[in-house]
């Protein structure tokens, strides 16, 4: 089997867009906030997947300010350059080479029942819909294959892509002999699930309905806290942790347990003891919530403020994810009858 390296230690691989200004506190405790932790026992590559970003029309001066912003914020967030290898997709060549050859092993039918594909292009019509989000799901295998991660950190939205990754893992494996490592997906001991503050049932999405169920991680205290203020809860007025009948108050009591890493029952015994309801609740999660970002957002104007520093760690990046990656595809085209 070719390896694109020697692996010493597991490998683990995840990414995050730049679709928007400031990531938010779902992206962080929902993800970022693992991946900082697995950069301490694991072999950490982490990515700004901006080929995936211009599936839907973006401006390309935006684009290029997201993509900036969202590494400084990594940083900032704890991404560590010594642990990791940080990197932007689009400077590594091999991931849109890869995905042409996974694209052209990957069935059409198999492509159309991809859940995501068939959700957003539904609410985009056709005429509005890009024929790079219908491969977006072989992008991704490209993503993913190209440094043989054994883990791959994913939410269940992503779970059906991972399948189709491993998939074609082992159908190229099956026809052109041993070559991809066929990775593990997993949800990361410790991982929060973020839910909209004014739709709980929902998952905290930069596609919501309403902007203020969205708590950004960049956004002035004052309006972070207006946020938390206004976030729906009940009538009943008791502070428990009950998913089901209490979505709202559950949502608010992870987001504080998250932030302060007291456990949620400790939490709902000190309320319970000061007999204490909803307004205590959210001026506490609000609280826990400046305590976290007033630091984190001194820490990104830092990087933002040095940009040669930040060319420097992508550069340093995209050369260390090429010399993994290059051997790899260097090896799929020749056992394809490719010239490279």
């Amino acid at each position: 089997m070719v390896m694109s390296d020697e692996v010493t230690v597991q490998r683990v691989l995840s990414g995050i867009q730049p679709t928007a200004d400031s990531y938010h506190l779902g992206n962080y405790l929902g993800a970022v906030k693992q991946w900082i932790d697995l950069q301490n026992g694991y072999d950490a590559f982490y990515f700004i997947p901006n080929l995936h970003a211009i599936t839907v029309d973006q401006d390309p001066v935006e684009l290029r300010d997201r993509t900036t912003a969202g590494v400084a914020q990594l940083l900032a967030l704890g991404i560590d350059p010594e642990k990791s290898t940080i990197f932007v997709q689009s400077q590594v060549p091999q991931h849109a080479e890869l995905a042409w050859v996974l694209t052209c092993l990957t069935g059409f039918g198999e492509a159309s029942r991809m859940t995501q594909f068939k959700d957003k292009s539904t609410k985009r019509g056709a005429d509005r819909t890009s024929a790079g989000l219908f491969m977006y799901p072989m992008l991704m295998a490209a993503d993913i294959l190209l440094y043989s991660p054994q883990l791959v950190p994913v939410g269940e939205d992503q779970r059906q892509h991972l399948e189709l990754t491993r998939n074609l893992a082992e159908r190229f494996n099956s026809r052109f002999g041993e070559t991809f490592v066929v990775p593990d997906g997993f949800i990361p001991e410790g991982a929060a699930k973020i839910y909209d503050l004014q739709e709980p049932t929902a998952k905290m999405s930069k596609s919501g309905t309403n902007p203020k169920g969205i708590v950004n991680l960049l956004d002035a205290p004052k309006t972070s806290a207006k946020r938390i203020k206004s976030a729906v809860t009940d009538n009943e007025g008791v502070i428990r942790f009950d998913r089901e009948n209490k979505p709202g108050v559950s949502n608010l009591l992870v987001i504080q347990s998250a932030l302060t890493g007291r456990p949620v029952d400790e939490i709902v015994a000190d309320y319970d003891a000061a007999g204490a309801q909803y307004g205590a609740l959210k001026t506490d999660t609000a609280a826990a919530l400046e305590a976290f970002t007033t630091p984190l957002k001194q820490r990104y104007d830092e990087f933002m403020a040095d940009p040669a520093e930040l060319k420097r760690i992508l550069d340093r990046g995209a050369e260390k994810a090429a010399a993994v990656a290059e051997p790899l595809v260097a090896d799929v085209y020749a056992k394809m009858g490719l010239l490279r």
